[in-house]
């Protein structure tokens, strides 16, 4: 059961950075590929009927977790308290810029509330992407599984490391490009005429910034957490998702050079799950690594259990299902498309 709930909790993860994932990108190109106000209320449309949907399954995710491993939850959330305050703040202050942006026909007001979408979104991704660092790195957990990390120290990898330092900051770059990426191919997708035309050449330019990175980032995980291929060594069936993140990244840049938007954002979507796959199968079964192996957090030691694990899932996978359900519903309304004839409200 606890391999189970381990598979189900990345599952959410997946499904929130691959949904919201597009949001956070429209955002940070917002300003870039928005050169009119009239342009900017298309952003914000290809977007409004869904972005706060997508925000559930963070929501949900972080549910699931405090049920079935209590122990990470209670240790990650001490230990991260500052950065997690700054993700929640970002998260408010984003929706904020979305839903205030309208109120007043004020060019000041919009111009003000479309700079915080951007700096929000951008951020958002950032601190994602280096949240993720910090798992894959470990973190100086004691034996009684607590740990603090200030914001940086020496900007080194080490024992007592900061929650900022290279490796982290690379981690938050990789998330940074790779969401502004799908975030492009998504309004490339949802868009027509000028919008969708700067949208494609945005994510024409990063996509080689995309290679370059995640070669990068796979380089330095090797170097400093070379224990993360045992299970690919033990079972090498896993190597074939390194394979799908090379072929989703090449079926990319093709995708964009020949004009074809559905195959371009259909690859985007495969490379994210593969990376976050391959994360979650390199650190399997830690969930929260220790600087100090034996301090580690382990779906063992951090599982609720096994009776309320199944009983657990008897809710779980009626909820789901009715939240995909939901979903489909959603997106297939709002197939197509955005047009300026459309409202939401933006």
């Amino acid at each position: 059961m606890p391999t189970v709930w381990f598979i189900l909790v990345a599952f959410m993860i997946i499904a929130y950075v691959v949904l919201d994932g597009f949001d956070l990108g429209a955002g940070g190109l917002h300003l870039l590929v928005a050169r009119t106000d009239q342009e900017r209320r298309l952003v914000l449309r290809s977007i409004g009927p869904v972005w706060d949907g997508n925000e559930v399954w963070l929501l949900a995710g972080g549910g699931t977790l405090y049920f079935a491993f209590p122990l990470l939850y209670a240790s990650a959330f001490s230990g991260f308290y500052l950065p997690l305050m700054i993700v929640l703040w970002l998260l408010i202050l984003r929706a904020i810029s979305i839903e205030f942006r309208t109120h007043l026909e004020i060019p000041v007001w919009r111009s003000f509330f479309d700079g915080l979408f951007t700096l929000a979104s951008g951020l958002l991704a950032i601190f994602f992407g280096a949240a993720l660092g910090n798992v894959m790195r470990g973190v100086p957990l004691r034996a009684d599984h607590l740990f603090f990390e200030a914001l940086w120290t020496n900007w080194r990898v080490g024992p007592q490391p900061g929650i900022l330092d290279w490796y982290t900051v690379l981690a938050g770059i990789v998330a940074l490009v790779a969401l502004t990426t799908h975030g492009a191919l998504y309004l490339w997708l949802k868009n027509a005429g000028q919008l969708a035309e700067r949208s494609r050449r945005a994510a024409l330019l990063t996509v080689p910034v995309l290679v370059i990175v995640t070669i990068a980032s796979l380089a330095a995980t090797l170097w400093i957490r070379p224990e993360l291929t045992q299970n690919y060594s033990n079972h090498p069936i896993w190597f074939i998702i390194p394979a799908i993140v090379a072929g989703a990244l090449a079926t990319m840049l093709l995708a964009i050079i020949r004009r074809r938007e559905s195959m371009a954002f259909l690859s985007s979507s495969v490379f994210l799950i593969a990376m976050l796959a391959g994360a979650a199968v390199g650190l399997y079964p830690n969930v929260l690594p220790a600087t100090d192996p034996a301090n580690s957090i382990t779906i063992y030691n951090a599982a609720t259990s096994t009776h309320t694990l199944q009983i657990g899932l008897y809710w779980w996978l009626p909820g789901v299902a009715l939240a995909i359900s939901y979903f489909i519903f959603i997106y297939t309304m709002f197939r197509g498309k955005v047009t300026s004839a459309e409202g939401h409200g933006y």
